[in-house]
């Protein structure tokens, strides 16, 4: 058994190329496989990583068999082809609740950090990569965590992500990341029903921001969107009107009236390396 665990270590793969709509990455890593934040709008829901599971997307998270020495030749042969550009991660959140018990996420980022890459985007939603500001410290410019933070409604935040981190704990998080130096945005994707006052917060708490929606943010022109019936959980919520193209773009355009030019972006171009 032991020598069957250790195989299983060697064959896992960490860096698969990037496509679709992250394109311009030459990879995506994802430590975990599923995720136990569960977000209702989730395009991973549809697919088949999701679909023929057996249980709910949302109930269950799996570790990769993590060997350091294997990670770190597979790392070293990608450093020495050139242009190692990462999107961490496109199917889970690094960050997930058993991450404090794993370290997972953190001895990959031990291990990158030892030759850095090129480039690494790491998107999540949780308040425990502060834990790693040590490791993002020691990759400079080369890293760029993304926040997520799609309103700043708790009742909505309960409704549609109702197991992901508050969001008031989300906003210190980046807060803290920016004081500590490290390159960060905050991803409002997709935008959900938010206050008047959001573009304000965002604003004042961000460098950076990119802002997606159900429409042209979901990898199928919306198609996993309707099949997760994004538009009768609005009706549910009374923000039926809200659920279209053009609430975003008006967002947007009141976001790029309070911050810098060049600092604000929708979509796909905003998450690019």
């Amino acid at each position: 058994m032991p020598e069957l665990e250790k195989e299983k270590k060697r064959t896992v793969r960490w860096l698969n190329p990037a496509s679709g709509y992250l394109t311009g990455y030459a990879y995506t890593l994802n430590p975990y496989v599923g995720c136990t934040f569960g977000c209702s709008y989730c395009y991973v829901r549809r697919m088949p990583l999701a679909l023929f599971k057996g249980n709910p997307w949302g109930e269950w998270v799996e570790p990769k068999p993590f060997d350091g020495e294997g990670f770190r030749k597979e790392w070293r042969r990608a450093i020495a082809k050139g242009g190692v550009t990462i999107f961490m991660s496109s199917a889970t959140d690094p960050y997930q609740p058993v991450e404090y018990k794993e370290k997972l996420t953190r001895q990959l980022l031990e291990a990158m950090a030892e030759e850095p890459p090129q480039f690494l985007l790491l998107q999540t939603r949780s308040p425990l990569v502060t834990r790693d500001i040590d490791l993002l410290k020691q990759m400079g410019d080369r890293v760029r965590v993304s926040l997520t933070i799609e309103t700043d409604l708790e009742a909505v935040r309960k409704a549609l992500t109702p197991y992901a981190p508050p969001l008031a704990a989300r906003l210190r998080t980046i807060r803290e990341l920016r004081q500590a130096g490290i390159p960060t945005q905050i991803a409002i994707s997709p935008l959900l029903p938010c206050s008047a006052g959001f573009p304000a917060l965002i604003a004042e708490a961000a460098e950076r921001v990119v802002v997606d929606d159900f429409f042209r943010g979901d990898g199928s022109g919306g198609k996993r969107s309707a099949q997760l019936k994004m538009a009768e959980r609005y009706r549910a919520l009374g923000a039926e009107s809200l659920y279209a193209p053009e609430t975003a773009d008006a967002f947007v355009d009141d976001l790029r009236a309070l911050m810098p030019q060049g600092s604000v972006y929708f979509g796909q171009e905003g998450f690019l390396p």
